[in-house]
């Protein structure tokens, strides 16, 4: 088990683009989802498929297990997926040391784009690169989760 500490941001320009080193092909449902744990599954370039259970009520920092599943496997479970299937594609963009996860949003989430900071430290504010928009931590309308169940959100004012 490992415990993360995770920081959620919308992106306020395209101009991290530049540093991308890999991006990475993503179809991700759950199969369950509650206010302190979820079950989800994620199909990675259409070739490898993980479980992962999270626990914990804190968006920032929760237990989190993944399993290697069969992709047979994954895909037939696809059926039993609560909400929507979110489909991304996963772009690693380094700054200052640390790896941003920079998910470009597909299909009914066609323009969203958040990158995800997660660290087992807390990183200062003034290491965060200029491309960052607001701070969307902590913000459940914008876990993966809750896209799944309740779709695109409200824009951060």
């Amino acid at each position: 088990m490992a415990k993360e500490i995770e920081r959620k941001f919308l992106v306020r320009d395209g101009s991290w683009r530049e540093a991308s080193e890999t991006s990475i092909s993503f179809v991700q449902f759950y199969i369950a989802i509650s206010s302190e744990r979820s079950v989800r599954l994620r199909i990675s370039n259409g070739r490898s498929a993980k479980l992962t259970l999270k626990f914990g009520s804190d968006l920032a920092a929760r237990d989190e297990f993944e399993y290697t599943v069969p992709i047979a496997d994954a895909r037939e479970m696809m059926q039993f997926a609560v909400g929507k299937v979110i489909r991304k594609t996963r772009h690693h963009v380094r700054h200052r040391g640390y790896l941003y996860e920079v998910d470009v949003f597909n299909d009914v989430f066609d323009g969203m784009v958040i990158a995800e900071l997660e660290t087992p430290d807390a990183v200062p504010d003034d290491m965060l690169p200029p491309w960052l928009g607001a701070e969307v931590t902590g913000d459940m309308r914008y876990s993966n989760a809750s896209l799944a169940l309740n779709g695109f959100p409200e824009p951060v004012r």
